[in-house]
């Protein structure tokens, strides 16, 4: 069987070591497999240990969200990527940004630019959702609340003390949609305040959404 065919069966998500090798059992040497698959293009590595079917297979790759939870575990994608894909502001992103429980990283892969920013628990749990991006792909990214108060706490700098800041900073600086914001679930964001770092900001977010 082709390796095209044996790697068609896990491409709808990144690919492990493991599993990779465990495709190859008939060789005798399986890690200089690997790389001649790598160099041949039929194997694509985002990093040690971690693969997608290469170009040269022309099987798709899996969404760049469902990599993002792969490369780098426990995670969530949030901030400006999961901003984006909820409507909420109207900026192309060019990196797949998300919050992990491990120390902040950096990856970039043939597939694009991956961060990673630390959260600690019990905060890092709230407002997580399972979301199906395809019929076989489901990813991890952060409620609508959740990428907002994310982005607020991750970003070096701001501390939020009035309606009038919080407001620029939602529609000026991040040029979110105020009629999303309208729709957010404040009584949520309100539960997390209290376990949540940058706390009087969230609590002053709170106010602004209830004034909007």
């Amino acid at each position: 069987m082709s390796f095209r065919r044996r790697v068609k069966e896990y491409a709808e998500a990144p690919i492990s070591h493991h599993v990779v090798e465990e495709m190859l059992t008939e060789y005798n040497r399986p890690n200089d497999k690997i790389s001649e698959l790598i160099r041949s293009g039929e194997l694509l590595s985002l990093r040690r240990g971690l693969y997608v079917p290469g170009p040269e297979t022309d099987l798709p790759v899996p969404h760049l969200l469902l990599i993002a939870n792969h490369l780098r575990g426990p995670s969530y994608v949030s901030l400006e990527s999961a901003l984006s894909y909820w409507g909420m502001i109207p900026e192309r992103v060019y990196e797949v940004s998300s919050a992990t429980l491990k120390t902040s990283k950096r990856y970039t892969t043939p597939l694009g630019r991956f961060s990673y920013q630390h959260l600690s628990a019990p905060y890092y749990s709230f407002g997580v959702r399972s979301v199906r991006l395809t019929e076989q792909q489901t990813a991890l990214i952060a409620s609508p609340e959740k990428a907002v108060c994310d982005k607020i706490i991750l970003t070096a700098g701001v501390l939020l003390r009035s309606i009038r800041q919080t407001q620029d900073f939602l529609l000026d600086d991040m040029r979110m949609d105020e009629t999303v914001l309208r729709s957010l679930n404040v009584s949520e964001i309100r539960s997390w305040v209290e376990d949540a770092p940058k706390s009087q900001s969230l609590s002053m977010l709170v106010k602004t959404l209830e004034a909007l």
